[in-house]
């Protein structure tokens, strides 16, 4: 026994076994990356075969994974398939699901065209139910909102669950499960732009939804994708924005693996963060083993047993700071290079060595390893050849392109504020953990260009964003849309202002709106969601019109064949006027063998038309939407069309979260046995962040051994 553990704690019999849920936790699966890569193209996959055979063996009730099961949002058909094949290797069998749902499903999964259960259906015979909600990395886009996870879900093979339905507001709404005397309130909530969530928290706009019958008789388990470590003031989520009442908090899109539960000490919860299953980035956090957790969950106590992956890459990095040397390297050396070359040399044999040394206990692991050596060569040192220096570990090392990075580090020294040094924010190395976006290089370039290049009307924020979506979510129209967007509002703006017509005026007035919407960040965000939902509905369009006019086309056609054959019938030959028909025999009248060659020449066209076709067989549609002719302002202001104004109030957001530890009660509380049951459909309650006297959750966390339920005494405290 472990310390800590109650000494009248029983090993689990089957009664236990038939209150106690079994629950298989991963996150950030990634699969498809790199899938083109000849050496690590199958990593991804290989590892999620493991992860449900561990489901498998371990005869789990169900799966639950924390967000980007995939690595692209549209991913390739050989992803999708491989996929596909795995989840109905392991997941569709003859062994019953022995846990059952008393929530509305409709609500649950009301986003999907099969909105209950995966198991419930009766043209499925599933074994391991499987529980996703969506990460950034594969979240829902197009004018349909649709993912990847989607496809999935309508085949069956997993229940999509924690899909918002409003940007403005959240209620997150819980699926109810129950086995045995053990109840769980399972909350998701995908992935949300942290900004934007952080928001929406912090202005009491997020609501979890709780069962109004014994309301603290549930375990309640929340499942979330968002920014754990602070990137920015606002780009992350705080756990103390969750609510108190939550008892376990399995954290996705951190790919470091600190999967043993952690107590937040002022929310009196627990935090897993499982991390990623595949190396997708050769920083730190990702060097450390890689695990899966087998979650046990009777009552109101709980236990995360760790499970390593076997079939993970190894992946070893190493730091060197040539200055900490100076008996080795010194920069008068004219041979110093070379000594800096023999030197990482050496380092990447050693960690080859090891690799191979710790294979040896591991038949399933790759051959080829990942390796990183970082080389701080500030001091006046030179960096060498790495391409050349690669190719010597060709055959030994997964990733020889980018063994060795230099970088070096900045001298602080006086500089302009103003002024932002792309190529520092580019080479910085991968360690500090910061990743630009794509909306942040433009807010930057913008910031620091000339006068004469800056945006007059847009916002930099806004174009950003359009930006982001266009490289991303591949929105071709959405710059359109929005430059479209601003440009109306401006128009709008000035019409209500009634400014003069004149150019330093309406400038001026421009500025002055410009500089407004930039100090309202949300109703700028408003903006930018009207204008790519705008950008969808135009591409949705365009997709009708083009069946539409294949349908005409298609029409056209039988209708030209049809004339042909009338004419036909008469003894007379087709003009090339009207030449639509296929082929030869179909432009030719009977009487015709003579003819010249350039007349058949012309007849043999198919569906060609000539500059005489005639307006009758002609089509007359026109395109849903045409191009406008750029214009200025001022041009615009001169417009005659006026359009009713749109106003959005302001709203000041303000955060205060106290943290004061000095007035602690403590109080010994045992957890009870649950004996409630709950009928087959349950209403919810709102509320917000508050307080129970008691919670009741046991928790202990061991590596190798199971033994789930320790009767502890956990202490909570007096909140006000």
């Amino acid at each position: 026994m472990g310390p800590g553990t109650a000494h009248n704690a029983q090993p689990c019999t089957r009664r236990d076994d038939e209150n106690t849920f079994k629950i298989l936790v991963a996150t950030d699966i990634h699969l498809g990356y790199l899938e083109k890569d000849p050496v690590r193209g199958n990593d991804t996959f290989v590892t999620f075969d493991e992860i449900l055979r561990h489901a498998q063996e371990n005869e789990v009730d169900f799966i639950l994974l924390g967000g980007d099961l995939f690595h692209e949002n549209k991913p390739s058909r050989k992803t999708l398939h491989t996929t596909l094949e795995i989840l109905r290797k392991y997941c569709m069998g003859d062994r019953p699901v022995q846990f059952e749902i008393v929530s509305d499903q409709s609500v649950n999964f009301s986003f999907s065209k099969f909105p209950w259960v995966n198991y419930q259906d009766g043209n499925l015979n599933i074994s391991i139910p499987v529980f996703s909600i969506h990460g950034n990395h594969d979240d829902p886009t197009g004018a349909d909102a649709l993912c990847a996870l989607d496809i999935l879900s309508c085949a069956g093979l997993l229940n999509h669950f924690g899909r918002s339905v409003s940007v403005e507001k959240i209620d997150i709404s819980p699926v109810l499960l129950r086995k045995g005397s053990t109840k769980i309130a399972l909350y998701g909530l995908g992935a949300i732009p942290d900004e934007r969530l952080y928001r929406m928290f912090v202005s009491k706009q997020v609501t979890m939804l709780r069962p109004k019958e014994d309301e603290d008789s549930w375990f309640n388990l929340f499942v979330i994708h968002q920014n754990r470590s602070k990137h920015g003031a606002t780009n992350y989520i705080p756990e103390q924005f969750l609510d108190d009442f939550i008892d376990l908090v399995i954290w996705g899109h951190e790919h470091e693996c600190k999967i043993a539960p952690i107590r937040n000490e002022q929310q009196l919860f627990y935090v897993s963060q499982p991390g990623s299953s595949v190396v997708t980035s050769l920083s730190p956090g990702e060097a450390v083993k890689k695990h899966v957790g087998l979650l046990h969950i009777k009552g109101k106590r709980m236990n995360m047993q760790k499970i390593p992956l076997e079939t993970v890459r190894c992946f070893y990095m190493e730091d060197i700071v040539l200055a900490n040397h100076p008996d080795i390297f010194n920069p008068d050396d004219p041979k110093v290079t070379q000594t800096i070359q023999a030197f990482c040399m050496e380092k990447v044999d050693a960690m080859l060595d090891k690799s191979e040394m710790e294979r040896l206990g591991s038949p399933r692991q790759p051959e080829k390893p990942l390796i990183r050596l970082r080389v701080d060569y500030t001091g006046g040192f030179e960096p060498f050849n790495v391409h050349r220096f690669s190719q010597k570990f060709m055959d030994r090392v997964a990733n020889p392109k980018d063994i060795v990075h230099f970088f070096r580090r900045r001298e602080q020294k006086e500089k302009n504020e103003n002024e932002i040094n792309f190529g520092k924010l580019l080479s910085r190395p991968a360690s500090e953990g910061t990743t630009l976006r794509v909306e942040d290089l433009v807010k930057q370039y913008f910031q620091t260009a000339e006068k004469k290049v800056q945006l007059s009307l847009l916002t930099e924020r806004g174009m950003g964003e359009a930006v982001q979506e266009f490289v991303d979510k591949e929105e071709k129209d959405a710059i359109e849309e929005l430059v479209k967007f601003q440009l109306e509002k401006t128009q709008r703006f000035l019409k209500e202002r009634r400014t003069d017509a004149e150019e330093e005026k309406i400038d001026e007035e421009v500025r002055k709106f410009r500089d407004t919407r930039k100090k309202n960040t949300e109703e700028e965000d408003e903006e930018v969601r009207e204008a790519m939902t705008r950008a969808r509905a135009h591409r949705s369009q365009e997709t009708v019109h083009t069946t539409f006019s294949s349908d005409d086309e298609l029409m056209d056609t039988r209708t030209m064949e049809q004339k042909d054959s009338d004419d036909s019938d008469d003894g007379f030959s087709i003009s090339a006027t009207t030449s639509r028909g296929r082929g030869r025999g179909r432009t030719r009248a009977r009487g015709t063998r003579g003819q010249n060659a350039a007349t058949r020449g012309v007849s043999r066209r198919g569906r060609g038309n000539t500059s005489q076709e005639s307006s009758s067989s002609s089509r007359t549609y026109k395109p849903i939407a045409t191009p406008t002719k750029n214009m200025s302002i001022f041009d615009a202001f001169k417009s005659s069309r006026q359009q009713p104004s749109r106003n959005s109030s302001a709203k000041n957001y303000s955060e205060h979260i106290v943290d004061d530890d000095s007035d602690v009660e403590e109080i010994p509380f045992t957890a009870s046995k649950v004996n409630q049951r709950v009928s087959s459909t349950s209403t919810f309650s709102k509320t917000g962040s508050q307080s129970q006297m008691s919670k009741g959750v046991d928790f202990e966390s061991d590596e190798d051994e199971y033994d789930p339920f320790k009767n502890t005494t956990v202490s909570r405290r007096n909140r006000r």
